[in-house]
Parts: C-alpha cells; sequence; structure tokens
C-alpha cells in the first residue's frame, strides 16, 4: 500500500528535564537530558523558512523605531578588536547596542559586537555567541552546540497580546481583556472575519501563543480531551498559520481601511513591545491590543552567557549597563505581569504542541462519519468529573466538541449503523455528504451535524453490521476522490460485526475489502474503538487493509482524546 497524504508522521517529544537555571554541571549532561533527534528533528524544520522570517523582522522593527533612539545597522560580524560576540532578538538589539557602545572607548568598533538575529536562526547556528539574548529562555534549551548560564530573572519582558483592528476587537474583548476561548468561539462563529498565527517554529511569537492556548483549553474543562478538541477547532480555522508578526505589521501598516485589514490579517498574536512600537509610529489603522486572562504568557529576554566565553567579566559590565529606563523607553517590561501563567522547564512541552500545530495541513477534507448505534452504546460510563452518564451520553458530549473541528473547507457526511429488526438496513444516512458551509433545508450542514450528535440515542437491542457499513461507505466514499483533497472515512465502535443479517465471516470481509481497493482511489478509515469491548483487532486489520489508523479509546470517558488523534491523524503530513 502506498502511504496516504495524512499519515502521522513525527514522533512524540520525549519528555526530558532540562534545568531553567543551567550550570555547567547541568549543561554537560544536556544530552543525556534531551533528544538529539528531537531537537534535530526541530532544527530541519526551522531551517526551511528561516532566512525569510529573519530578513523580513529584522527590517520591519527597526523601520518603526522612533528616531533619536539610537537605531543602527545590525553588525555583519565582529570588528577585529572584538572580545565578546553578542547576539540578541532584533527587538531588543538597539538597546543592547546601546549598552555596548557606552562600554566602548569610541570609535565604529570596540569589544562588544551586538548582532541583531531571530532566534531561530541563532538555535541552529553551527557557532553560537558569547551572550545571546532570545525572546524566550525555551530557545536556549533547542539550541544545538554550547551551553548558556543564565540569571534567574530575564532583562525584560513582553506579554503577549492579540491585536486587531478597532472594529474586530470589539467582537472578543472588552476593553484590554478578551480570552483564548473568546477568540475560538467567536472564530468558530464567523463573527471574527481571520485569525492569523505566527509559525510556532520559527517566533517566539507563535510557539508561546500555541503553548498559552493548550493551557487556556486545558482549564476550560476536565477532559483533556475536549480541551484539545477545542485547541484544534482554533488551529483548522486559522488564515494563515506560517505568518511572521513583523511581516503582518508591515501589511496593517501599508493599509488605510481598518474593514479591509481586518479581512485581511484579522485578528493576530504580537508582542506588547511590538505593538507598542507599531502605536507610535501614527499609522493610518489603528491597532488595538487586549491580554488573554484565560492564558497570558510573557516572551522573556534572558542575558545568557556562554559557558565558554573568554570574557565572563566584560558580559556582566553589559549587562550592568543595559539600563531599565532603555528597556522601557524601548517598550518592554521589566517585570513579570499578574497571573502570566510560566513557561515549563521541560522545553519538549512547549515544542510538543508547536511541532502539531506546524504539520497540520489545510486541505479540501472529504469525510464519511461512520458511528455505532448499536444497543451497546447504553451501557453505563463515567465522565471526566466523575458523573453516571453511558457510552452514548459521552458520545454527544464529545461529539459536539469534535463536530466544530471541521474546516470550512471541508465536505462530510453521517451515517449510523444498527439492526433494530431483523428488516433494519445496516446503516442510516443521517446527514447526507456535501460541503459543511451549504445548506440542508434551513439549515447548514454544520448545524445539521451537531443537532444529529446532540440528539444521538441509540435502541436497547440492536445488532452491530460493522463490516458491511464499512464496506457500503468506501464504495460511497471511493467515486469521491479527487485531486488535492483527503478523502476519508472514521468509523466509531464500541463492538464487533454480529447480530445482524449482514455479519459474515473476518476473512471474507478482509478478503472483500481487499478486492475492492483502488490503488489510484484511496480510502483510508481510520478506527476509534470506543471502551474495553471494542473489536480493535479487527479495526487494526481494517487500518492495515486501507493504510488508515486505529485509535484505541478502552476508557469510554477518553473517547474526546480518541477523536482529537483521530482528526490529527487526519491533517498531518506525509
Amino acid at each position: 500500500m502506498s502511504d496516504p497524504q495524512w499519515r502521522e508522521q513525527w514522533p512524540p517529544v520525549p519528555g526530558h528535564h532540562v534545568s531553567a537555571d543551567p550550570s555547567p554541571a547541568h549543561d554537560s549532561d544536556l544530552g543525556e537530558q534531551a533528544s538529539l533527534t528531537t531537537r534535530a528533528l526541530l532544527a530541519a524544520m526551522i531551517v526551511v523558512t528561516l532566512i525569510v522570517v529573519a530578513g523580513g523582522t529584522t527590517w520591519w522593527l527597526y523601520s518603526q523605531r522612533p528616531a533619536g533612539t539610537g537605531e543602527r545597522a545590525a553588525a555583519t560580524g565582529p570588528c577585529a578588536d572584538t572580545l565578546l560576540h553578542v547576539v540578541a532578538a532584533p527587538e531588543i538589539a538597539p538597546v543592547v547596542r546601546e549598552a555596548a557602545q557606552s562600554i566602548s572607548s569610541g570609535g565604529g568598533c570596540g569589544p562588544i559586537s551586538v548582532t541583531a538575529q531571530e532566534p531561530a536562526v541563532t538555535a541552529i547556528a553551527p557557532e553560537q555567541p558569547d551572550v545571546w539574548i532570545p525572546s524566550s529562555r525555551v530557545w536556549l534549551r533547542i539550541a544545538l552546540v554550547n551551553a548558556y548560564r543564565t540569571e534567574a530573572e530575564p532583562i525584560a519582558r513582553s506579554p503577549i497580546v492579540l491585536a486587531a483592528p478597532a472594529p474586530v476587537a470589539a467582537k472578543f474583548a472588552k476593553g484590554d481583556q478578551t480570552t483564548w476561548m473568546q477568540l475560538m468561539t467567536g472564530l468558530a462563529g464567523h463573527q471574527i472575519p481571520a485569525v492569523t498565527m505566527p509559525d510556532p517554529l520559527h517566533s517566539s511569537v507563535g510557539m508561546l501563543a500555541v503553548y498559552a492556548i493548550q493551557a487556556a483549553m486545558v482549564h476550560s474543562t476536565p477532559d483533556a480531551g475536549i480541551a484539545q478538541l477545542r485547541a484544534l477547532t482554533l488551529r483548522s480555522r486559522l488564515k494563515d498559520a506560517s505568518a511572521d508578526p513583523a511581516a503582518l505589521l508591515r501589511r496593517v501598516a501599508g493599509q488605510t481601511d481598518p474593514i479591509a485589514a481586518a479581512n485581511d490579517v484579522g485578528v493576530f498574536p504580537i508582542t506588547e513591545q511590538q505593538l507598542t512600537m507599531y502605536q507610535r509610529g501614527g499609522n493610518p489603522v489603528a491597532l488595538k491590543g487586549s491580554y488573554p486572562s484565560d492564558g497570558l504568557i510573557e516572551a522573556d529576554y534572558p542575558f545568557a552567557v556562554s559557558t565558554t566565553t573568554k570574557h565572563p567579566e566584560l558580559a556582566e559590565r553589559l549587562r550592568a549597563a543595559i539600563s531599565v529606563p532603555a528597556l522601557t523607553d524601548a517598550g518592554f517590561r521589566t517585570y513579570s505581569m499578574p497571573r502570566a501563567i510560566e513557561v515549563p522547564e521541560r522545553y519538549d512541552q512547549v515544542i510538543d504542541p508547536a511541532l502539531q500545530w506546524a504539520q497540520y495541513r489545510t486541505l479540501e477534507f472529504q469525510v464519511l462519519l461512520l458511528i455505532d448505534s448499536s444497543g451497546s452504546m447504553n451501557k453505563p460510563a463515567t465522565d471526566k468529573t466523575g458523573k453516571a452518564t453511558t457510552k452514548a451520553g459521552l458520545l454527544r458530549q464529545s461529539g459536539l466538541a469534535a463536530a466544530q473541528l471541521f474546516g470550512d473547507e471541508t465536505s462530510i457526511g453521517l451515517w449510523t449503523f444498527n439492526t433494530p429488526t431483523p428488516q433494519s438496513p445496516a446503516h442510516t444516512d443521517v446527514v447526507p455528504f456535501g460541503p459543511i458551509t451549504a445548506k440542508i433545508g434551513t439549515t447548514t450542514r454544520r448545524d445539521a451535524l451537531a443537532a444529529a450528535i446532540t440528539g444521538y440515542t441509540a435502541p436497547n437491542q440492536a445488532g452491530t453490521p460493522l463490516f458491511q457499513t464499512v464496506l457500503d461507505a468506501r464504495a460511497a466514499m471511493k467515486s469521491r476522490v479527487k485531486p488535492q483533497a483527503i478523502t476519508l472515512i472514521i468509523v466509531l465502535s464500541d463492538g464487533t460485526d454480529a447480530e445482524s443479517k449482514f455479519a459474515m465471516p473476518k476473512k471474507t470481509f478482509l478478503t472483500r475489502l481487499a478486492k475492492e481497493s483502488d490503488p489510484q482511489r484511496p480510502v483510508p478509515v481510520i478506527g476509534v474503538g470506543f471502551g474495553p469491548d471494542a473489536d480493535m483487532a479487527t479495526l487494526t486489520d481494517i487500518a492495515k487493509a486501507t493504510d488508515g489508523k486505529a485509535i484505541a479509546a478502552k476508557n469510554p470517558a477518553d473517547l474526546a482524546s480518541a477523536l482529537a488523534k483521530a482528526f490529527l491523524a487526519a491533517h498531518a503530513p506525509a
């Protein structure tokens, strides 16, 4: 079988502990604590767009800096008499350069050179600087070479805010306060025209924003699976998931109509410092910033000194020369905001969701949902809060969250399968297949899907014609396969093929499944086994025969997590 387009490829990032304040002893063990393979994989992904990111960001930030604040071109390399090579994130580099010049005896060169460079570029550079001031301490853990010593407190901070033209900001924020949840529901409900996100693998803003979104959704529900579905709902609706924050600001600055700007870039996260610099520029389109209270996170700027530098005393002089007034004048804070969430010590906890978002692909998506509605779905179950319910109740709860996942580029249909009587067909077409935004009567297909899941019930006695339903679904979807679209089936079952006139031996079913397959029209099947009685062996065989995937939710309360995994599998790259 050929690999389908959507197959999940990246391995999960292993959990490793890395000290937040590494000493030389800590850093000597860094290779044992962090997976070099994972970091190399991340570096390979970063290098794809580092040139575009670095160039655009540096130019725009310098061009927006108010006159008289000492802006200078980034150093192209150390002067002959340079003793200390410093690399700083572009937005803070001018402040660091002024401090370095105050130490110099005069002239164009001095003992300290300062280069403005995006952290994603520095992190994969073969040669590391004597001092590195990235826009997040996470980059210190990602760097493939060198080890750094940092003090507990960074030299500056800047919280991540949600920026938008004023007419749009009023739709999801009250004053300067909002939440990621409000952003997600506003986007899903089409109250917000667009949301644009920076690339989380190349931008501190993107990386931190994704982590904050995940944290906010986790706190919104006791069910981790539903939290993941909510985060994925926001990801699936993004207009652009790999933007450069500085390029977004340039685009807005070049417009005069706030409505046009809202439709172009919509809402996007940037640092408070970036927004301050934009606002000082007197641009025609005013941007308002709001702080997401359910996931307020800050870009921090650690002053990291290489453990191999020959001039640590010069590094300390530089740190002392970077003054609080200079940082404040440049739009930074030197203190942490109340209730800001802490960036975790383990870098994989930040990189994991960043990789997940980066590998997600928005393509035309054709999916047929097959939901088991046999009598076993009425068996008792317990949800994540400890409340007694049934498997059907859990499906209604998790399925409703999952229904919001599908982007507007999706075409979808829903079948249920059971045989409550000997004359019953194998399956029922509950939501006819078609574009999710199209009308079914007076409502959209998305709303019809949500209503069908909300009203889901199962008879107490009914057979499970799993095999016949899968065969019929494959035949129905095979004719819909087209280039540049993902076409697949997601089947949710809590039992085995049994107790219906459509029952057949497993060998016969698998033979028919293989015979009816068409390599030119592949239709993979993602099987979600729901509960301890699910026939995972058969679902695995179906997955192997169709280049699909089998996902187990042995605890019925884990259904939402299983649906999130299925959704990610469908959107992961080949």
